[in-house]
């Protein structure tokens, strides 16, 4: 077996609108292509033996995967689906969806299933194509091998995963359906879109306070501002050198004491409870290699159990006792044993995967050991505890128990107080008391510490207790309720058309003073602005505009190629729009049929929310019938406002957008509005471009679904033009004097007879400079010199710069056989160099004629045009 390419995919695409996240493997079987399964001798026992879990796997309509692969029902590229997702859960991502299609090359398949690691997706697929091949050459795959397959796919995956705070927080953002995204720096994560976009970095907020995070970082800063304010905090003192810490010791009442990093974290370089001149000794040298100022607190140490309590957005959130790494004897086992068996519970994990972490024994735990006067050997009598770290961070193996309902009302109000003293939005009060049922004042405890960023994990998910919804609150606190957090989202898609229908689109919205952003194939622009060049209709340009803050409405140009390579990028849109399905790039990426494109530009439409519209063409067969599918309300475009399925849409209050008696008008039961003449709309030339009047139905309804009032519409449309500027490479009509030019980007069969529709109004010689890509079918560039015949009274047959993989000359000779095929005895020449081509029909141009030039690259034909005349006139007098 060979792989042939592997695809990712992050949103809606073409294999499921629902499962967004795929790996797409384009797979060879080569000399397995024609064997079952069950007929090689040893695999389905090589098989089993590998992986005995994949017994217990379902194939579709509930079937078990081993029985109809024993049935011979399975052949080798479903074994290597079923395999990619079985390692996956293995490694503790569990995944279900899958399927497999056959490709047009016989032998070839397309293999798809779900990940939830991008990296660990794509290995998956290679390991399952190594895996089957091992086994079916071998009989067996080495248990060495698979082993390394699951610990890299584990390590793929933790490397992956968020934490646990980030990860409530996007837990909840999900539930209450706020969107998000991974940014690309410093482990942002940002919740929602564009405007009303907040971000995140594991719990702190774009709110969060500078100012807090540096005190809170300065613990002998935090307790001198929480002690002038009053609040009950440890007597202590700071000091730099060794030689001060006996006078130090003695300030703050003497043993027994704290001593500390003044500006670590984690709890490291932290011992408590120290009661001997020897163990204060070992503490200071500890805290101070911790300390990045060499700089060591010194603290009474205040007896009671450690709590955090967790404020957020002024209020209290959640409350945990948290207890430091420990065991418990049981009268005959080590305490090296019981460690063993506490680390074999299943709750316990590396880091933060699990609900607590596996206790490892450091520097300081020895530390502690040898003051509690244990070793490793010791045995502990039934019920003593012995202590493995001084403090209780659930990161060194400690646990949490919830004490929210029991947190007294006094202190609910101290915690709070003490979260604003400070100047954080959200923030860990760590308070020792004996009882945080009581008033601190009543019982003698302090506030020991004030964290910015505080770890969610105890709260979440606490080892004995209540889970406690602190990733909600977080999202209350920046969403509060009817607040929003996306902005609209209209997606274009269609086979000709869609740049300038989503230029025209956001014009319309500009018209309502806010902030558009918007992809094309010419790039990305916020604001009217370019910020990214180049042919952007995929994901990647989509999350820019997504991301960007200043963006308040995204109209996003859609593109069968970024469905197809990556998805489509956002999960869902408002307003989707699908303009036409016209057979090109059949024969590349699976798709081979109109049928198939159809199904690819359709993902736009069943992507709408079910609140918002889909806006289909009710004059292409192909689009109308996406209806059955989408879930969201339907608006139709049509250029014949007597079709029936327009008709009966409008009856039953539908809305539709209609050309009727020369008017751009909406139609919805009774009601009838006239947006604007067609004639008065530049974009259409007139009245003569009738592809131009559908675009400008569409955008019209995109806009009016939205909001958009007539009269912005109306605006937009007259001011809209076609130039260079606004629509490079759509219908660039010049004015050079003695005869005009025309620069259009078809470069397909429908867009070819679009464009002719216009040209045919011409009454002077009509000259065409046709070309066509090289990775369409040779029947595609055929038949573009089929219709060129039928649209231009001269042919000039040139070719793109790029063949695509085609030798030099055969999609320029195609043309030519189509020519030839329409009208034997056509005049035509073939230049196969563009700018040659180009230069030549303008040479040769005679007065009143009409070059119309199909070229590869607009912006050279543009330079080529506008360097005939200074004095070029685009668009005007038509």
């Amino acid at each position: 077996m060979k792989i042939l390419k592997i695809q990712t995919l992050q949103g809606p695409n073409y294999w499921s609108i629902q499962d967004h996240k795929l790996i797409v493997v384009r797979l060879d079987l080569q000399d397995l292509s024609d064997r079952k399964p069950n007929r090689i001798s040893g695999f389905v026992k090589g098989l089993t033996e590998a992986l005995p879990s994949l017994g217990d796997r379902e194939c579709d309509l509930g079937e078990k995967f081993l029985d109809r692969l024993q049935d011979g029902c399975l052949w080798m590229e479903e074994v290597v689906e079923h395999v990619a997702l079985e390692l996956q859960t293995l490694a503790g991502m569990p995944v279900s969806f899958s399927r497999t299609r056959k490709t047009a090359t016989r032998g070839v398949y397309y293999v798809i299933f779900e990940y939830q690691a991008p990296e660990a997706g794509r290995y998956a697929a290679r390991a399952a194509v190594r895996l089957c091949e091992s086994i079916a050459d071998k009989g067996r795959y080495h248990p060495d091998d698979l082993r390394q397959d699951l610990q890299d796919l584990q390590r793929l995956g933790a490397e992956a995963a968020l934490g646990p705070s980030t990860e409530a927080i996007v837990k909840a953002a999900e539930a209450r359906g706020i969107p998000w995204l991974r940014l690309g720096a410093r482990f942002l994560i940002q919740l929602g879109y564009g405007a009303y976009q907040h971000r995140i970095q594991a719990t702190q907020s774009d709110r969060t306070s500078i100012l807090g995070i540096e005190l809170a970082g300065d613990k002998e800063g935090t307790k001198r501002i929480l002690q002038d304010a009053g609040v009950p905090v440890p007597r202590g003192m700071t000091i730099s050198y060794f030689d001060e810490l006996e006078n130090a010791i003695d300030a703050v009442g003497g043993f027994p004491v704290a001593i500390k990093p003044l500006d670590g974290n984690h709890g490291r370089g932290v011992a408590l409870d120290i009661n001997t001149w020897r163990d204060a000794e070992a503490a200071y040298d500890a805290a101070s290699v911790v300390s990045k100022s060499r700089a060591v607190i010194v603290e009474r140490y205040y007896t009671g159990r450690d709590h955090r309590v967790l404020v957020i957005d002024g209020k209290v959130a959640a409350v945990a006792e948290r207890v430091p790494a420990h065991v418990l004897g049981d009268g005959r086992s080590t305490i090296n044993e019981l460690i063993e068996m506490v680390n074999r519970n299943p709750r316990r994990g590396q880091g933060h995967d699990n609900v607590m972490t596996r206790i490892e024994l450091d520097r300081s735990s020895f530390e502690l050991l040898r003051q509690q006067r244990y070793s490793l050997d010791t045995v502990l009598r039934e019920g003593e505890i012995c202590y493995l770290r001084a403090t209780a961070n659930l990161s060194t193996g400690g646990m949490a128990i919830d004490r929210t309902d029991e947190i007294h009302s006094d202190n609910i109000y101290l915690a709070v107080r003490v979260a604003k003293i400070i100047g954080l939005d959200i923030a860990g009060i760590d308070i020792v008391t004996p009882d945080i049922s009581r008033p601190l004042a009543e019982v003698g405890g302090v506030v020991v510490e004030v964290n910015a960023a505080p770890g969610f994990r105890m709260h979440t998910h606490p080892s004995q207790g209540l889970s406690r919804p602190v990733g909600e609150a977080v999202l209350n606190m920046l969403f509060p309720p009817g607040t929003p957090s996306r902005i609209p989202i209209v997606a274009i898609t269609g086979t000709n058309g869609k740049t300038t229908t989503t230029r025209l689109t956001a014009q319309m919205f500009r018209q309502t003073k806010r902030i558009v952003g918007y992809t094309t194939t010419d790039g990305t622009y916020i604001d009217d602005r370019l910020v990214e060049a180049g042919d952007n209709t995929g994901p990647h340009s989509a999350r820019l505009i997504l991301q960007d803050p200043m963006t308040e409405v995204a109209i996003l140009e859609a593109a069968r190629g970024g469905i197809l390579r990556s998805g489509l990028g956002f999960p869902t849109c408002d307003v989707g729009v699908v303009l036409n399905v016209a057979a090109d790039h059949l024969g590349i990426d699976g798709i081979d049929t109109v049928e198939d494109l159809a199904y690819v530009k359709s993902v736009v439409a069943e992507t709408v929310m079910p609140e918002g519209y889909a806006v289909l063409n009710a004059d292409d067969p192909l689009v109308a019938a996406m209806a059955k599918r989408v879930k969201a309300q339907i608006a139709y475009f049509s250029m014949q406002p007597d079709r029936e399925i327009v008709q009966s849409h409008v009856q039953q209050g539908g809305l539709a957008a209609v050309y009727e008696n020369g008017y751009l008008t909406f139609r919805k039961q009774d009601w009838s509005e006239q947006i604007e003449q067609a004639v008065n709309v530049p974009l259409t030339l007139g009245g003569k471009a009738n592809f131009a009047i559908a675009n400008a139905l569409a955008a019209s309804l995109a806009a009016f679904v939205q909001g958009v009032k007539i009269e912005d519409i109306r605006a937009a449309l007259i001011a809209f033009k076609p130039s260079t500027s606004q629509t490079p490479g759509r219908m660039n009509l010049f004015d050079l004097g003695k005869y005009q030019a025309l620069i259009d980007y078809a470069h397909n069969g429908a867009s070819y007879q679009a464009m002719g529709d216009f040209v045919r109004h011409h009454t002077g010689e009509r000259i065409g400079v046709v070309g066509g890509p090289g990775d369409r079918r040779d029947e595609d560039l055929l038949n573009l010199g089929r219709l060129a015949a039928g649209i231009f009274d001269r042919i000039i047959v040139k070719e793109d710069d790029d063949t695509r993989d085609r030798p030099r000359g055969e999609a320029a000779e195609l043309i030519r056989q189509g020519i030839e095929e329409e009208k034997p005895d056509f005049h035509y020449e073939t230049i196969l160099d563009e700018t040659t081509a180009i230069n030549t029909a303008l040479d040769t141009a005679t007065d009143g004629s009409l070059v119309v030039i199909l070229p590869e690259s607009v912006s050279r034909a543009i330079k080529l045009v506008e360097t005939r005349d200074r004095r070029t006139v685009v668009n005007e007098g038509w």
